[in-house]
């Protein structure tokens, strides 16, 4: 890593600052062009405060990647934004850095916005921003829909640097005269074509009035339909655009589809678990009832899951997502709550358990996994219905999902220092729970036990981080381990030999639509 040139006021001293730097174990994952084809620059090029550096590489930033550099010293500048670039290639910080940077912590004034469409996304953004600007000062407010209107004033009655939070409630807050944005000069809209749907842009015009005439405007999103185009038009004055979209799809993500019936998808899915190396995964469904029945299918097979959708209380969703970044469970299932800028980077698997119905979902979905350009895997269960829109997918992205290969090749997805020799070294759950109950405990989390509605199916005694199958299910059949008898589908019909989607049988030829 380069030093800071003579003419900066850090580089008489940047040996000693950076010594007293404690930084993280080396993430020695290999990693794709999506994040390694930059143009050389370090982070101190761009003349940061020497307290924001130290957070930057605490949390372990090493250089920027390329929708860094692009994004980073134009921000800088205060220019609006208007940014793509693919998902998982370090989106968040390219406005978190630049925001913080130009934060007056003497000032007790609310001087930036961070806009995101989910409760989820908001938490995980709120923390980058207070991991980056651990040793700035920086206040750090996150507020949703979700939770009590009186906790957000009273936290507003202290001083606020940066809020982060979704639509709805901080339209609420500005109208009400509690969160005062006259000052604030930075308005940043992550995944922004989701902001800009027809059910929150009415929202963010109105939020926008709040806004000094000389704020700056910064959009960021891996697709940009029309309706940003007419905001863009509409809103931002002479903004710098960035395209880092040369190809739609992660370079490190490599595509599967299995052709099943319906009723064979759960066996399918066994089969999947039995024979992957999975890290964490996550399984996407298309409605919240089929995320529940789908949840405690998994579980009936033998291994562990939490579960995720919209219409749970938020505090389940954010407990479910606090344990599942933590390594408390290894599988996942959800509704497309969480295909958006999600980032846990422990995910190198994908399912689409079912197939969704647009390409923008298809590749919010998929980018859960080979985050950070590492390697990752999404899987598609196709049934005859699905048979369109693969062919339309498949199309509007520019790629081709290939049929599911009898051997996956685990160099594809997994990290080389995970590689399987003869047996895998299982992660410690009762450690990772132990340290995700204290953490909960310092973030003032809830401490209720998972039941049903909380998201997390667990069978007594029976969770098995890693999978394995194989025991006998109670409401089916047979065994689940090769993908055999056993709940047919999510609606539990047995009684039939599910295909092996990665049987040594030649896979079945894609269905051409008629």
């Amino acid at each position: 890593m380069s030093h800071p040139s003579t003419s900066q006021p850090l580089s008489h001293e940047t040996d000693d600052w950076k010594k007293s730097i404690t930084l993280p174990a080396k993430d020695t994952r290999p990693q794709t062009e999506d994040v390694t084809a930059t143009k050389g620059n370090e982070f101190e090029d761009y003349f940061l405060k020497r307290e924001l550096l130290m957070g930057i590489f605490e949390a372990g930033f090493e250089r920027p990647s390329p929708i860094q550099e692009e994004a980073i010293p134009i921000a800088l500048t205060g220019r609006d934004v208007l940014a793509r670039a693919k998902n998982g290639t370090g989106k968040t910080a390219a406005f978190v850095i630049p925001t913080l940077e130009k934060i007056n912590v003497k000032k007790p004034k609310v001087q930036a916005l961070l806009l995101v469409p989910t409760r989820e996304l908001a938490l995980q953004t709120s923390q980058v921003c207070k991991n980056l600007g651990k040793h700035l000062d920086v206040q750090v407010m996150v507020t949703t829909g979700g939770t009590t209107l009186k906790d957000d004033i009273m936290r507003l009655s202290e001083p606020v640097h940066v809020i982060v939070g979704t639509p709805g409630r901080l339209l609420d807050l500005a109208s009400k005269g509690v969160a005062d944005f006259s000052e604030a000069t930075t308005f940043v809209m992550d995944e922004a074509d989701k902001l800009l749907s027809p059910e929150f842009t009415p929202i963010i015009e109105q939020l926008i009035s709040f806004f000094p005439k000389d704020r700056q405007i910064m959009l960021f999103s891996a697709t940009f339909p029309l309706v940003v185009k007419h905001f863009k038009e509409k809103f931002l004055i002479k903004p710098y655009e960035i395209n880092l979209m040369d190809e739609l799809t992660l370079r490190g993500v490599t595509q599967y589809y299995a052709y099943v019936e319906e009723k064979q998808k759960v066996h399918c899915l066994n089969t999947l678990f039995s024979k992957l190396q999975i890290n964490q995964s996550i399984i996407f469904c298309n409605s919240t009832n089929r995320v529940e029945l789908l949840a405690k299918k998994i579980t009936e097979l033998g291994y562990s899951c939490f579960y995720s959708h919209a219409k749970m209380l938020q505090s389940h969703r954010n407990r479910v997502f606090h344990d599942f970044r933590n390594g408390v469970c290894r599988n996942l299932v959800c509704s497309d709550l969480l295909t958006r800028g999600i980032d846990i980077q422990a995910v190198n698997v994908v399912i689409n358990f079912d197939f969704p119905k647009n390409a923008e979902t298809y590749l919010h979905r998929i980018g859960r996994s080979g985050r950070f350009g590492h390697l990752g895997l999404a899987i598609n269960l196709i049934t005859y219905e699905d048979r369109f829109n693969l062919y339309k997918i498949e199309r509007e992205l520019g790629t081709e999902i290939q049929p599911i290969p009898p051997i996956i090749d685990k160099r594809l997805y997994v990290a080389p220092s995970s590689l399987e020799d003869a047996q895998v070294q299982q992660p410690d759950v009762e450690a990772a729970a132990a340290t995700a109950r204290q953490q909960r405990q310092q973030a003032g989390l809830p401490h209720e036990e998972y039941g049903r509605q909380q998201g997390h199916w667990r069978q007594n005694g029976r969770n098995n981080p890693n999978g394995g199958g194989g025991r006998r299910v109670s409401d089916g059949g047979g065994g689940g381990g090769g993908g055999g008898g056993g709940g047919g589908g999510v609606n539990g019909n047995g009684g039939r030999r599910a295909p092996n989607p990665m049987s040594t049988a030649r896979p079945k030829p894609k269905p051409k639509p008629f």
